[in-house]
């Protein structure tokens, strides 16, 4: 078992005799935090597989994944597997396979950082109950320096206002940059890494906003916003705030060179100041998530069971599927599903992803949770791959074609390998949104 692995699998620990398996533990890496604290001792660790499995099924299609392989550190693949079985009053019994694991290799999280961001806003909206407030509360955001921009409406919301609702079903649906940015703004970047190592994911940094080139004080900055009811008035108000969060310091860095402008510079592109969200972190969030019984409760986001249920609906949803916002056809259904579908490949009947994916810089990740309400399988698996080749960034010469269709058929084989191996017995999955 390699040493990544087995310090994810010291993370999980048994919840009961009966053995529900909890998941997925946080990282211990390269932490962002504001104050040195001491942890709560991890729970005792369970046994894990040994970390063969993956190995093996990539082998068995040699056609598939060979060429990518055999080059593993230019393409810097990690993939994480989690099967889950069930017992007899369908509790998850979860054991975990890794593939090249590697949470010390850095590659840009891109929109992925949105999963945690949407749970986080659901969560401060249940802390600010006692106000009235809810996700369909309107929310106004103001601009506070040069660099803000304030948001009074939202056209594709079905009366115009913007709520929290709103930006998060847009997220889900189609990776929305705005509106992943207004929840950043709506809780600002103190509360949102306070809360991730509050659950032990003490490597993850989420520091700035998206699609928008910020100096770090700015994106420290985080914009007032009022909470109103559907008459206008005022349930809650936050000011500007600046965090004074102090990270570890990092040295992120990949490639052999990137261009400034239209220079070329021969030296690794530096990361230290962006985003990160490492693999084995992404993956334990969304189990969070979906099976929040299988991980210890100080782990689990704070949201009530209704707004669970509205973020697994509209993860899970194609496009097509959402009338306000509304998408044309220019948003195929597997749009922004890259395990087993590639964000292009047709939808197989009887099967939900509830996913998030990201990409950005060459990096392909995709964390799924993959379904199959008929046949009772059900199973996580993320993935990540670097789709640079020449090591060069911001030329725009990715080669994403490869990391759609490696991400594609690591889905597939996936799926094929959990209809065809036994199983005790069928997963219950009817409580499911979808």
């Amino acid at each position: 078992m390699d040493k990544a692995l087995r310090h994810f699998n010291d993370m999980t620990t048994r919840i009961t005799q009966f053995g529900r398996l909890a998941a997925l533990g946080g990282a211990l890496l390269l932490a962002a935090c504001s104050a040195s604290r001491k942890a709560a001792p991890p729970p005792p660790a369970t046994q894990a597989p040994a970390d063969t499995l993956l190995a093996g099924l990539l082998r068995q299609h040699p056609a598939d994944f060979d060429s990518v392989l055999r080059n593993a550190a230019t393409w810097g693949v990690q993939v994480l597997y989690t099967r889950i079985d069930r017992d007899a009053a369908n509790r998850p019994r979860l054991s975990h396979h890794s593939y090249a694991l590697n949470p010390d290799r850095y590659f840009y999280p891109a929109s992925t950082v949105k999963l945690p961001v949407a749970a986080l806003a659901l969560q401060r909206l249940q802390e600010l109950k006692g106000t009235g407030a809810d996700r369909n509360s309107t929310l106004i955001t103001e601009a506070a320096t040069p660099r803000q921009t304030a948001v009074y409406n939202d056209p594709s919301s079905p009366d115009g206002r913007p709520t929290v609702a709103q930006y998060i079903r847009k997220i889900l649906l189609v990776s929305d940059n705005d509106a992943y940015n207004r929840l950043y703004e709506f809780l600002g970047q103190e509360y949102i890494n306070r809360e991730l190592q509050r659950r032990g994911y003490d490597s993850v940094q989420i520091v700035h906003r998206l699609n928008i080139f910020l100096p770090e004080a700015e994106n420290r900055a985080a914009n007032p916003v009022r909470l109103l009811d559907s008459s206008g008035r005022l349930l809650h108000r936050k000011p500007l705030e600046r965090s004074g969060m102090v990270y570890h310091v990092r040295h992120d860095s990949a490639g052999t060179g990137f261009y400034r402008g239209d220079s070329l510079v021969r030296a690794p592109f530096d990361f230290s100041k962006k985003n990160r969200l490492p693999l084995r972190d992404l993956h334990s969030i969304l189990i969070s998530l979906i099976l929040p019984e299988a991980v210890p409760e100080r782990q689990r986001f704070r949201i009530s069971e209704d707004d669970r249920a509205f973020l697994l609906d509209y993860i899970s949803r194609w496009p097509r599927e959402s009338d306000y916002p509304a998408y044309d056809s220019s948003y195929k259904d597997t749009y922004s599903k890259l395990l087993l579908y590639g964000g292009e490949a047709p939808a197989i009947d009887g099967v939900r992803v509830y996913n998030k994916e990201g990409d950005a810089y060459g990096f392909l990740i995709d964390a799924a949770y993959i379904v199959d309400k008929a046949q009772g399988i059900e199973f996580f698996l993320s993935a990540v791959i670097s789709c640079n080749p020449d090591g060069i960034y911001n030329d725009d010469r990715y080669a994403y074609r490869v990391g759609f269709r490696f991400l594609q058929r690591l889905g597939e084989v996936l799926l094929e390998h959990e209809r065809a191996r036994p199983r005790e017995r069928k997963a219950d999955l009817g409580g499911l949104p979808r």
